[in-house]
């Protein structure tokens, strides 16, 4: 990972690609300028280096009538820019205890440092309702590297662009469970988690009541 990040700086290419992670759809040159603050070709020539560097591939949008736009997207390799918490450490030890103490134990495990976590989350947490809640939250996460968000309307939802344990989530699924308790105890409300609208991507939207 180092690697990558000395070859393509921390800014501003390492934040065009945060906000490319944050819209899994793509984003235009001239919406990608308007955020960063940047003029149109400034931004072209950050994206047509990470392009030439693999970490950005190219696709055209159609809207009816005109000339289709061309957006910029992550690529497979840009995964490594975002880092992942220990999980292969986690995984082995979870399934060493499996192997020494039977199929339980693993699951046990998990909802110990669930509850260490959820406790530690309510300590931080301000807010009296569950939209006051889910967004202390969310700024929580995000600074975890959650990329998290929250939308108030048309109804409460955090979406979740990345997820630090997500090899841990694919080795023992019941964690997933585990963590959607997690979710209803700090906010107060019913939580499901909505199919993933980008698999390849890990983007998660929790839908709260």
């Amino acid at each position: 990972m180092q690697r990558l990040l000395s070859q393509i700086g921390r800014t501003p290419r390492l934040t065009v690609l945060n906000h490319l992670k944050r819209h899994a759809a793509g984003l235009t040159v001239t919406e990608l300028a308007s955020r960063l603050d940047m003029s149109y070709m400034g931004v072209k020539q950050v994206c047509l280096d990470l392009e030439k560097h693999g970490y950005v591939d190219t696709f055209r949008r159609h809207r009816g009538v005109g000339r289709p736009e061309l957006l910029y997207r992550l690529t497979r390799k840009s995964r490594d820019l975002f880092p992942q918490a220990d999980n292969t450490l986690a995984i082995s030890l979870l399934e060493q205890a499996r192997k020494l103490y039977g199929t339980g134990a693993p699951g046990k495990m998990l909802y110990l440092f669930f509850q260490d976590k959820t406790a530690g989350y309510a300590a931080k947490i301000t807010g009296g309702n569950a939209t006051e809640r889910a967004k202390s939250l969310v700024r929580l996460r995000d600074q975890e590297g959650y990329m998290a968000d929250c939308e108030a309307e048309p109804s409460l939802r955090i979406t979740e662009r990345h997820h630090p344990m997500r090899g841990l989530l694919e080795a023992f699924p019941e964690a997933e469970g585990l963590e959607r308790e997690m979710f209803q105890k700090l906010l107060g409300a019913p939580v499901r988690f909505e199919p993933m609208a980008d698999a390849e991507n890990w983007e998660r939207v929790i839908v709260v009541g």
